[in-house]
This record gives structure tokens, C-alpha cells and sequence, in this order.
């Protein structure tokens, strides 16, 4: 017993060491495999990525009739030795009859089916009178166009094949995270077929229109690559490269590309309609700021504060002015870039629930969408005049020099006879009114979401506010019939 005894510790030294051993094993094990999924994520080549997709990437010519003589012509002062020389020039050019010339153009594009549909930029081929489609293999093509999109600078073109044609599939733009390895191909200042690799910079960035959500990447995007693809790894389409950031023409990492999930609803309708079809709500709206929350009691910084509702489905609906929009068709309103997409993305008249934030509770109201291409350019022309009110009752309020309407004021600044509110006719430089953007010339029709006629009314609301623990107060003005929400400061 005592031998035993005596035994049994090293037995069990023994088998602790041995799986100390196979742990170390497995941990050993465990870190090549990191190791091994970290170098994946880092590719050594786009070699194969390349091979695979680079049969459905076409470089773009355009060919645009010029009528000659339609540009400016040489300056030369009268009397001056080349006057002779110059009316020579003028006159050979007369004598050739001033033929028209053709003008071409280059761009990048990308076959999406096999039967031959290719997506480009609009200003690749806008007022094009013929597109020719290289193919990797050289093999040339005309094309015709199905549909354009200038919201979204796409262009959708079709070719006929004599066989299928090689084609790339479209990813989900919103799975692509900063950082993510990318790429890109076009045909670059017209030489040809070209890669270029880099990351995704940033998303959801915007340049000048509604619908926009680029990708920006450091991939290199040049002149010429407008319209071709921009890959991630799985060789899908997440991008349609379209603009640069360049203080001198080149590329200096800071490219454009429309994201996949936009583009390819526009595509959809430019083949099925040949044109696009959004949504329209029909208001106006303007981004909630802290002193708008405080001023009418909202909470969240969040939502589209309504400033008018013209004719459409949303005045039909009971929108008012002053409601704050939170959620459109169960999604919830960030700001007025994201509702002037979500109503663009609708169908057409589709019936949603509109969430709106007004005195101070919500309520639901339901919305048949019209259709915004039909309801674009109904705007308001009105322009503001002169500021002499005829000797109207004035009044310093806020920082503001405040008259009542009058006809004379009516006709002096070109407004519609129905029009009431506060004309404002000086403000101080130094007040928060001049610094948001109040000018002499406006007319402030609500405060406080009330109508406001006679600078009593507007005294009232005031002392409402002040009442009510308010910091600040919301004045609706007009400026040239555009309306827009300020709230001013009552602590002062």
C-alpha cells in the first residue's frame, strides 16, 4: 500500500501533463486557423475575381452630331492686323458649308442578363444619337436606350446578341461595411479595360439629389469609369461608380458609386415602364432641430417637420402644416433626406399609415400615394417686393420690425390677395432672428402652430409659451412662397 500510494501522484502528474500537451494542441490549432481566416480576408490577388466578372464589363462610345458655328467666335478688335486673317479663316469654313461634326464619348457600363441588358451612367449616354457597346472580347454592338434616370444619373440600354451574353448579378448594398475590400472596372480615359482595388471609405454619403446614397471608395475611379461596377468579393454589384471628389480631374481616392439597392429599383422600372414611377406624398418638409423640438414639445430630434401641404394625397389625408412626420409605412422617420426616400421607393398609389406628432400627441392617419413624376414643378412663383408699408402700424418684437398686412403691402410684394400674417419689414443684424435667416421681406403667418394676423397675436403666443415653460417659440415664415420653420429664443 505504501508503494501504491506513493504511485498514484506521479500517474496523475503524468496525465495532467498530457493534457496540458493536447490543449496546447487544440490552441495551436485554434490561432493557424485565425491566422488562416485573417489572410483570407486579405486577399494576396483580385486575379480570379477579375477573370470571372471582367466578361460582362463593357466599355461605352457615344457619338453626338455638332451643328458647326454654334460656339463663340474669335474677338478681334476692328482695325486690327488680323482682322484680314481672321475673315479668311471665316470664310473657308462658309465655303464648307459649315457641315456639322461628330462629337464622341466614352464611358463604362455592365451587362445584367444574359438576353443583353446593360447599366450605365445618364451623362454617359444623355443626347447620344448612337452607342456602340465594346465587349471584353472586342466585339462591338449597338445599343438602344430602354430607359434614363437623371434622379439617379442611370441609364438602362439593351443590345441584341446573336448568343447569351456573360452577365453579373446585383448584390445587397447595405450588407457592404466600411472597410470591406472592393473593386472596381471601367474603361478609364479611354484606355480600355481596367482594374482598380480598394475599400469602402464610407456609405450613405450625398452629393445634390433626393435619392442619393453613394458608396464612397478609395478604389481608383477616373474619367471614363462613369457607369462600370464597383465589385465586392463575391464578384456582386454593389456600386455604379458615377462621380469623383477631385480638385484637378484625377482621381485622388475619393470616388462616388451609387449604391446596388437604389439602382436596382430604378432598373426595374426603367424596364418595365421605361421610365421611373416613385411615390408622392405632396408636403413640404424641413429637418427638426433642438429649439423646433423644445418650441413644440417633441421629445426626440427626430422626424419631418411639415412647413405646407399643397393639393395632393397628403392634404387629402388631413396632414397639416406643423405636424412633424415620425413613421412612414411602419418605418420610422430619421430625418427629411430619409422620408424623401422612403416615399420615392413607395409604389405608386400604395395606401401607408403616416405617424404624425401634433399639439403634442400622435396620430395615425392613412396616405394613397400619388405619383411625384406628374406632381414636379407646381411651385409657387411668388417674389417679395419693396418694404414701404403705406404708414401700417409697426412694432419691435423678437428683433424684429413687424407690420400688419395690408393691400398696398399685398401688391408690393406680389402676394396672393388671401395672404395674412406679419410682414416683417427691418431686423436687427444682431439678433438671433437675422442669424436664422430671417430677412426684411418675410411674412410670418403662424407662431406657436396659431395663425397670427396683428402683432397682438403674436404678443400672445409669446406670453403662451412663456406660460407654458416654453425656451423658445415656433414662427412659420414665408419667403417667395416657400415656407419653413424657425424657432427663436424667448430667454433673451
Amino acid at each position: 500500500m505504501k508503494n501504491l500510494a506513493v504511485a498514484l501522484p506521479i500517474h496523475r502528474n503524468d496525465s495532467n501533463r498530457a493534457l496540458q500537451l493536447v490543449w496546447l494542441g487544440v490552441l495551436s490549432a485554434l490561432f493557424l486557423l485565425v491566422q488562416t481566416i485573417q489572410a483570407a480576408a486579405r486577399p494576396e490577388s483580385f486575379a480570379d475575381l477579375a477573370d470571372e466578372v471582367s466578361p460582362a464589363v463593357v466599355n461605352i462610345t457615344t457619338s453626338t452630331v455638332v451643328a458647326q458655328g454654334t460656339g463663340p467666335g474669335p474677338i478681334v478688335p476692328e482695325g486690327s492686323p488680323f482682322e484680314d486673317f481672321f475673315r479668311e479663316f471665316q470664310d473657308r469654313n462658309r465655303e464648307n458649308g459649315d457641315r456639322p461634326r461628330r462629337s464622341s464619348a466614352l464611358g463604362s457600363g455592365f451587362v445584367i442578363s444574359e438576353d443583353g441588358y446593360i447599366v450605365t451612367n445618364n451623362h454617359v449616354i444623355e443626347s447620344a444619337d448612337e452607342i456602340v457597346i465594346e465587349f471584353f472580347t472586342g466585339e462591338e454592338l449597338e445599343a438602344k436606350v430602354i430607359g434614363t434616370d437623371p434622379n439617379t444619373d442611370i441609364a438602362l440600354l439593351k443590345v441584341e446578341a446573336e448568343k447569351p451574353l456573360a452577365f453579373v448579378p446585383f448584390g445587397d448594398s447595405d450588407t457592404a461595411r466600411v472597410g470591406d475590400w472592393v473593386m472596381a472596372m471601367g474603361n478609364p480615359l479611354g484606355q480600355g479595360f481596367s482594374v482598380s482595388a480598394g475599400i469602402v471609405s464610407q456609405r450613405g454619403r450625398a452629393l445634390s439629389g433626393a435619392y442619393d446614397d453613394y458608396i464612397q471608395t478609395d478604389a481608383a475611379i477616373n474619367r471614363g469609369n462613369s457607369g462600370g461596377p464597383l465589385f465586392n468579393m463575391d464578384g456582386e454589384v454593389i456600386g455604379v461608380n458615377t462621380a469623383i471628389l477631385s480638385p484637378n480631374g484625377g482621381s485622388i481616392g475619393i470616388g462616388f458609386s451609387m449604391a446596388s439597392n437604389v439602382v436596382v429599383k430604378v432598373v426595374d422600372q426603367l424596364k418595365q415602364f421605361g421610365e421611373t414611377r416613385r411615390g408622392w406624398l405632396g408636403v413640404r418638409i424641413q429637418d427638426v432641430t433642438e429649439d423646433v423640438a423644445e418650441a413644440i414639445g417633441l421629445e426626440k430630434v427626430a422626424g419631418a417637420l411639415v412647413t405646407d401641404v399643397p393639393d395632393g394625397p397628403a392634404k387629402d389625408a388631413g396632414v397639416q402644416s406643423g405636424d412633424v412626420i415620425l413613421s412612414f409605412d411602419g418605418q420610422d422617420v430619421e430625418d427629411t433626406r430619409g422620408l424623401v426616400r422612403q416615399v420615392g421607393n413607395s409604389e405608386v398609389g400604395k395606401t401607408v399609415r403616416l405617424v404624425v406628432f401634433r399639439e403634442g400627441k400622435t396620430q395615425t392617419l392613412k396616405v394613397t400615394l400619388g405619383r411625384r413624376e406628374e406632381a414636379e414643378g407646381a411651385i409657387p412663383a411668388a417674389q417679395p417686393g419693396g418694404e414701404d408699408d403705406g404708414g401700417a402700424t409697426e412694432k419691435d418684437v423678437l428683433g424684429m420690425t413687424l407690420s400688419q398686412m395690408t393691400d398696398e403691402l399685398r401688391g408690393q410684394l406680389d402676394l396672393d390677395a388671401s395672404a395674412e400674417g406679419l410682414i416683417v419689414r427691418d431686423i436687427d443684424e444682431t439678433s438671433e432672428a437675422y442669424e436664422k435667416g430671417l430677412r426684411a421681406g418675410d411674412l410670418i403667418t403662424e407662431a406657436g402652430q396659431q395663425k397670427v394676423k396683428v402683432v397682438a397675436d403674436l404678443e400672445a403666443r409669446i406670453d403662451e409659451a412663456k406660460e407654458a415653460g416654453r425656451k423658445s417659440l415656433l414662427l412659420l415664415v414665408r419667403r417667395a412662397g416657400d415656407p419653413r420653420f424657425v424657432a427663436l429664443s424667448l430667454e433673451k
